[in-house]
């Protein structure tokens, strides 16, 4: 059972952001054999008892959702209903207990608190234990609804948030680094759709360093099922970069490189916004100053997630997802090479635009997107062995 949580919220919307749940579900799930009912309330998984807890791991990734029940479903009978308890209380192991009915079925015989008071008495009469409303061991729920009755002890929590996809698709500037993967993930829980963008520039940035990268959006798929890495050939134009540009201005021009490339490439791949895990100060790049010379580039909205977070609950984050130990693996990626001793943290846009003047930034950023690796099986395993 299904417990939508936030989209219970959206009153005139609900149905069209439960289809898109429904939709991602099939996605995840689409390895197992399973059926689904739903309406605005809930919504019901039906597949074989082997796969349950499989499947209830999956959906613990689904964004949308707030509540997974593994539950029993037995007919609106009270003697069906009773044998059913019994039977599920002898798998458990408890002390303390309170029932809570819900009777959505309201043609359904018997009114919730004596329905509680007789279940109740059931469980004292079968089982050593007490009653506890405040802090039982357990709480039975028993939700009689027209087309059954549900029955079940523990509540999985799930992500919450809203369906991936239901806001659009965004282009995660996606680096080898702990901020980005952790933005993504954040991006993905508002209902945003990924497309990821990785700047590559080999031979200073090392093959693990891509596959880093990969395995960082593999992580991060496992939230969404959808996600592509989009690996631009930087090396070239990093290089111009780094011959023509003032060592304090180099990171600050590419920087505003990586901007128009990744605005002009999400738009070829209909993205309607771009995600990065820019914080604010953490580096000299991501000062308000610099953030504002940078961002001049581009009129694509940009969200930035972790922008306002400091760098403990970012990894605090990072591990909860599972990316914190990939994101710390010792393979440079091209935002750290060439970083020179003191780069500016007030850059002047007017010395921007002088030194880009030096050199056709236009055919280097065209051949750039002309030239970029799409990669599309995210097979965790497949990368883990590279690193």
């Amino acid at each position: 059972m299904i417990k939508y949580g936030e989209l219970t919220t959206k009153k005139d919307n609900r149905s069209f952001f439960i289809k898109k749940l429904v939709s991602n579900i099939k996605n995840i799930l689409k390895d197992f054999d399973f059926e689904i009912k739903y309406d605005r309330v809930r919504m019901y998984i039906f597949a074989d008892n082997k796969y349950i807890d499989k499947i209830a791991l999956k959906l613990s990734k689904v964004f949308g959702i707030h509540g997974i029940v593994i539950c029993h479903k037995v007919n609106n009978n009270t003697d069906e209903i009773k044998e059913k308890v019994v039977e599920i209380l002898k798998e458990t192991n408890f002390n303390t207990f309170k029932v809570e009915t819900k009777r959505a079925d309201k043609s359904f015989e018997i009114h919730t608190m004596d329905f509680n008071n007789i279940i109740g008495s059931l469980v004292l009469k079968n089982f050593s234990c007490k009653v506890d409303v405040h802090n039982p061991d357990i709480i039975l729920h028993i939700e009689i609804r027209v087309d059954g009755t549900y029955i079940y002890t523990n509540e999985i929590k799930g992500k919450g948030g809203y369906p991936v996809g239901i806001q659009g698709k965004g282009l995660l500037m996606l680096s080898g680094g702990i901020d980005s993967p952790v933005a993504g993930y954040l991006a993905l829980k508002r209902g945003v759709d990924l497309e990821c963008l990785y700047f590559e520039s080999p031979p200073h940035t090392s093959l693990e360093a891509k596959n880093k990268v990969i395995k960082l959006a593999s992580i991060i798929n496992e939230y969404s099922g959808n996600i592509r890495v989009h690996i631009v050939p930087f090396t070239k134009l990093q290089e111009t970069i780094y011959k023509m540009v003032p060592p304090n201005y180099m990171i600050t021009i590419m920087r505003r490189m990586m901007y128009r490339i990744s605005e002009r490439y999400a738009k070829k791949i209909k993205c309607e916004i771009l995600v990065n895990g820019e914080s604010i100060g953490q580096v000299a790049s991501q000062t308000i100053t610099s953030m504002s010379v940078i961002n001049e580039v581009t009129n694509m909205p940009v969200v930035r997630p972790v922008a306002c977070l400091d760098k403990l609950e970012i990894i605090n984050i990072a591990e909860q997802i599972n990316t914190y130990e990939t994101s710390i693996l010792p393979y440079e990626d091209c935002c750290t090479i060439f970083v020179p001793k003191h780069p500016i943290i007030n850059p002047k846009l007017d010395k921007c635009l002088e030194y880009e003047k030096r050199f056709d930034y236009d055919a280097l950023i065209e051949e750039c997107i002309d030239n970029i690796e799409v990669v599309k099986d995210l097979s965790f395993n497949k990368f883990e062995d590279l690193l």
